[in-house]
C-alpha cells in the first residue's frame, strides 16, 4: 500500500480572502490589537472568563480585522507574526473578520520579512447580502 503523503498547506494571502471562505492558512503580522470584551473572572475562580479582541493584521497584499478570543488575545501581540492554520471568514455587519475557531490554530513564528499594506483593509469594505432567485 502506497504510503500516505501529508499534503503541504496551501498558504493564501489576505487580498484572495473572500466571505464565507475557510480552512485558511496565512502568515500576518499583527499591527495593532485592542481589548473589546472582558467578563468573567480571572483564573482559580469558578465561571468562565471571556476576552475578545479586535486584531488588524496584514500581509504585503493588505489588511482585515482578526476577531481574537480568549487566549488568542495573549499571542496576538502587535508587531508579531503568526501563522493562522484553517481559518474562517465570519461575516460581521455586512464586513469580512477573519477568526480560528476550536478547529484552527494560532502559531507564532519568525518576524515575517515582509511589509504590511495598510492602504487596503479589507474589512472596510461592505459586503452586501444578496438573496439570488433562480427562474
Amino acid at each position: 500500500m502506497a504510503e500516505q503523503k501529508k499534503k503541504q498547506p496551501i498558504f493564501t494571502t489576505v487580498e484572495q480572502l473572500r466571505p464565507a471562505a475557510t480552512g485558511l492558512n496565512l502568515t500576518v503580522k499583527i499591527v495593532s490589537s485592542k481589548m473589546i470584551m472582558q467578563r468573567g473572572h480571572a483564573e482559580g475562580t469558578q465561571g468562565r472568563q471571556m476576552r475578545l479582541a479586535e486584531c488588524l493584521v496584514g500581509d504585503e497584499t493588505g489588511m482585515i480585522v482578526f476577531t481574537a478570543r480568549n487566549e488568542q488575545v495573549d499571542l496576538m501581540k502587535e508587531g508579531t507574526t503568526v501563522i493562522l492554520r484553517n481559518a474562517k471568514i465570519d461575516m460581521f455587519k455586512g464586513s469580512m473578520r477573519l477568526a480560528v475557531d476550536k478547529w484552527g490554530r494560532i502559531e507564532v513564528t519568525e518576524p515575517a520579512s515582509f511589509s504590511v499594506k495598510e492602504d487596503s483593509n479589507l474589512s472596510l469594505i461592505e459586503f452586501e447580502l444578496v438573496n439570488v432567485v433562480e427562474e
